[in-house]
């Protein structure tokens, strides 16, 4: 198959076309301008030079395609200007979903978040469990404004569209809010730990890069979602892993949690003036998501997709190598 990715530099992404580049498949990447490539020319894959909220660049660059791996996103608890959320996220989303339509593509493997479920009565929740009231973090109010329209698109002009929501990722190379917090750890810059007892959800990226050919390879599966995840640990069973395999004694001091939000909502403001990021990564956004924590069941894609889950410490061990 001719497959149409975005997003295919990021750190799902770069896993992603790894892992398709040992199939027979055919590789068009959807690139910006400034983008590192590197990795992409080293694995020969077809480069189309645009964005998502270029509709002109994705409707050129996926014509002639059959599948599409929509991964281009925001992820982040704070960016200098918010705006960036809604047009990649939200009309990034609607662009890809209409040339999808316009090109006549087979299937849209579009990759969400657990975190667009917010906070559900079930715990843990599934794929079909009601969404909560809240999100708690401006990427997720757009990501999940942007699964609605591709939801959208497919009860209204029956799209075929398949979603993955993967949960807290984790592994080599993650330039993200997780890497960097391990990062942090491990190069003790962190004054102390927060929300010890708060419970996520993880998963190895490659599990995550895997769910997603197999959910395109799967045959009559349009419509479904398949959440990728399965080990429940708190953040204090998180530190400890890292501080075993890096041999990094952990911050001595334990921040209380209206101390953690207190801190978050004056290192957001100051970041705002300053247009940097918030020291320790303590951006409210990011506070808010780790105190609420995220408990899903990501069973189905072991039953549907045949997914057997890597053990997080291995995806700890491996990010804290890359990191080193």
């Amino acid at each position: 198959m001719k497959i149409f990715i975005t997003g295919a530099t990021g750190f799902i992404g770069s896993h992603l076309v790894r892992r398709l580049k040992q199939t027979g498949h055919q590789l068009f990447c959807l690139v910006r301008k400034n983008s590192d490539v590197r990795l992409l020319e080293k694995l020969g894959v077809t480069l189309v030079i645009g964005d998502v909220t270029d509709k002109s660049s994705v409707l050129a660059g996926m014509k002639g395609c059959d599948w599409v791996m929509n991964l281009a996103n925001v992820y982040s608890f704070w960016e200098p200007d918010q705006r960036i959320y809604t047009r990649v996220n939200v009309e990034g989303t609607r662009n890809v979903m209409e040339c999808a339509l316009e090109t006549g593509i087979s299937k849209v493997v579009h990759t969400s978040s657990v975190v667009v479920y917010g906070k559900p009565q079930d715990i843990p929740f599934a794929e079909e469990s009601p969404v909560g009231p809240v999100r708690f973090s401006e990427y997720a109010r757009t990501k999940y404004s942007g699964d609605l329209i591709a939801w959208e698109f497919f009860e209204k002009k029956k799209s075929p569209l398949v979603m993955i929501y993967p949960a807290g990722v984790l592994g080599a190379g993650d330039p993200k809010a997780t890497g960097k917090y391990i990062q942090n750890l491990i190069h003790r810059h962190l004054p102390a730990t927060v929300f010890d007892d708060s419970i996520f959800t993880f998963v190895h990226v490659k599990d995550v890069a895997e769910a997603i050919i197999r959910a395109a390879e799967k045959e009559n599966n349009i419509g479904q979602k398949y959440i990728v995840g399965k080990y429940h640990l708190t953040f204090g069973e998180i530190n400890r892993m890292v501080s075993e395999i890096s041999g990094v004694p952990l911050p001595k001091f334990k921040l209380p949690d209206f101390m953690a939000t207190f801190n978050a909502h004056l290192l957001t403001q100051v970041a705002n003036l300053i247009k940097k990021p918030p020291l320790w990564g303590m951006a409210i956004d990011q506070i808010r998501v780790m105190k609420e924590g995220v408990r899903a069941d990501g069973t189905k894609a072991e039953r549907e997709l045949g997914i057997t889950y890597t053990p997080i410490r291995v995806a700890l061990e491996e990010a804290i190598a890359s990191f080193k």
